[in-house]
């Protein structure tokens, strides 16, 4: 009689690094989700970057997320706008994590899962606090990708996670700063605030294009601008210094 071999199950994600975070040496856990709902960036896989060793909302509650969000001025600990809930997917990802529901990723095993696809280079958590050598077997296996770090000045910084990701810029002086560095970068812009010569407009602003339709924020293409949003947008201020007195 002969045996029925059984379809095995594709995993629903998987693990990417596991160890000390780049930034202050922490137990981190770096997971990528296959399937995503998200509109504005599409169904991208989407890679979240966690503690190992607690819920995401109580590292921030503690202020142990500057293991994964590092010196970033916008993280709820500092009462800042970031526009991620934490107590959403980040905890939903961190549950599926406690219960034992992703492997380890094997190349062998997952890398068809990656080809073709587009991927977000941390979707929570900064991409810098991985290190650089997890992230560019997978740039290089997938078609698209797009990531940003707020780490530029940190201590710790690889300076290669600039050839992969945008370089969040806080306000006009810092974005041409940065970009003097060699740097593409990405900045929030308060209502009525002006592009700067060299950026384009994120087009899920103004025309609604999601981020796997537009491919610019992948540290490569050029620096973009959005307007400030999310539910905690008022918290969000920069100095708006015009481009003409720098």
């Amino acid at each position: 009689m002969q045996s029925i071999k059984r379809k095995t199950a594709a995993p629903k994600g998987f693990i990417l690094y596991r160890g000390p975070s780049v930034l202050d040496g922490k137990p981190i856990v770096c997971i990528a989700i296959l399937k995503s709902s998200n509109i504005k960036t599409g169904n991208m896989i989407q890679t979240f970057i966690l503690r190992e060793d607690m819920l995401p909302t109580e590292a921030v509650k503690l202020g142990f997320d500057s293991s994964v969000c590092g010196s970033c001025q916008h993280r709820h600990y500092n009462e800042g706008p970031c526009y991620v809930n934490v107590g959403q997917a980040p905890n939903g990802v961190y549950r599926a994590f406690e219960r034992g529901n992703y492997p380890m990723f094997n190349p062998t095993l997952h890398m068809p899962y990656l080809h073709g696809r587009a991927i977000r280079l941390g979707s929570y958590g900064d991409p810098a606090a991985v290190p650089f050598d997890v992230w560019i077997d997978l740039v290089l296996a997938v078609r698209y990708h797009t990531g940003y770090t707020h780490q530029m000045m940190h201590e710790n910084f690889d300076k290669r996670i600039m050839d992969i990701c945008m370089v969040s810029a806080d306000s006009p002086k810092q974005a041409m700063k940065y970009q003097a560095m060699g740097a593409h970068t990405f900045r929030v812009t308060m209502h009525g605030d002006n592009l700067l010569p060299n950026e384009v407009e994120c087009l899920s602003d103004s025309q609604g294009i999601t981020c796997l339709e537009c491919r610019k924020c992948d540290g490569l293409s050029g620096s973009v601008a959005i307007q400030v949003h999310g539910s905690r947008q008022k918290r969000f201020h920069t100095h708006l210094i015009p481009t003409l007195a720098l």
